[in-house]
């Protein structure tokens, strides 16, 4: 281990900070030097009201220790709650140089059970709750850029491996964080004409989703490879000067392994015989051959490789 600081200097905002992910997120971020601006509204895992308090108490912790941190008061994807949290940010300490988007919530229900109500909530606070808050700090970085300001953003977004390869009874969440992932490619895009970076992060940890779907349990003793906290030094990282060099990636984090995951790439084919357009009377045995489907095929190649 080592003691060297990442971030002195540097204003993070992390949404849904009080909690699991997020709230370990926040302390590692403030014991590298960053100022930390807490949001976590202390809902539920569904997103059910509650009375507590969870972003004050992350407050109080880094204060406790000599940190520097404030609340973001807000739902992560009301679009006026996260320009104000932006803008009262950059008044308060004069800067923004980071953003971490971590909230969420789970409405699991396999697709025939699945109601529009739920749907939206799903996506409205994990994908257009990372867009709202993205917006806002890419636009403040913009004019940062605009008036010849130096700028070296940071956002972290998290998504999962279900938004990787998809799960039984998480349509809704499966969609959201695939969707994260595509966000952060074109923000990373984007982004990169102002100086600003976008990575995403997918842990494998022992949270209240995971463990309200039976994978395990958010209490851990000692250092376990479900520990939320190890995906934390990663987000410090992201979050730090440091990574300017890595932008548009996946990292998967699974217990002390850091894994670059790989985009999508082209696999096996099937050429129509003709020469010409493709027949539909020719897809099937061309497929089946190519995917190795049937004796006879290529089944030697194996099946296509699926993320876990």
């Amino acid at each position: 281990m080592t003691n060297e600081r990442l971030l002195d200097g540097r204003v993070i905002i992390v949404t849904g900070g009080g909690r699991g992910l997020g709230r370990s997120h926040c302390l590692e971020l403030a014991a590298h030097g960053a100022t930390v601006i807490v949001n976590d509204l202390g809902v539920g895992l569904a997103g059910e009201s509650s009375e507590d308090d969870p972003a004050q108490e992350v407050v109080d912790t880094i204060r406790a220790a000599g940190g520097t941190a404030a609340l973001g008061p807000g739902s992560a994807s009301d679009w006026q709650a996260m320009q104000s949290v932006v803008d009262e940010t950059v008044q308060s300490f004069g800067r923004l140089d980071g953003i971490v988007n971590n909230a969420g919530i789970l409405r699991d229900a396999t697709i025939p059970n699945l109601g529009e109500k739920d749907w939206d909530a799903v996506l409205d606070v994990h994908l257009k709750g990372t867009f709202t808050l993205t917006h806002h700090a890419c636009t403040y970085w913009r004019a940062e850029h605009k008036a010849g300001n130096p700028v070296q953003g940071r956002i972290i977004n998290t998504t999962s491996g279900a938004g990787l390869a998809g799960n039984v009874g998480q349509a809704a969440y499966s969609a959201a964080k695939a969707g994260i992932i595509a966000l952060t490619q074109v923000t990373a895009m984007e982004g990169s004409r102002y100086g600003v970076t976008a990575n995403a992060i997918s842990p494998i940890a022992a949270t209240r989703m995971m463990a309200s779907a039976g994978l395990g349990t958010e209490e851990t003793q000692g250092w376990s490879p479900l520990d939320p906290e190890n995906a934390s030094p990663v987000v410090a990282w992201l979050c730090s000067e440091q990574s300017g060099w890595i932008t548009g990636q996946v990292l998967r984090i699974d217990g002390n392994t850091l894994i670059a995951m790989e985009p999508w790439a082209t696999g096996r084919s099937h050429v129509a015989r003709s020469g010409e357009r493709l027949d539909a009377a020719e897809i099937d045995l061309g497929l089946r051959r190519a995917l190795g489907a049937f004796p006879g095929g290529l089944a030697a190649l194996g099946s296509p490789a699926v993320s876990r």
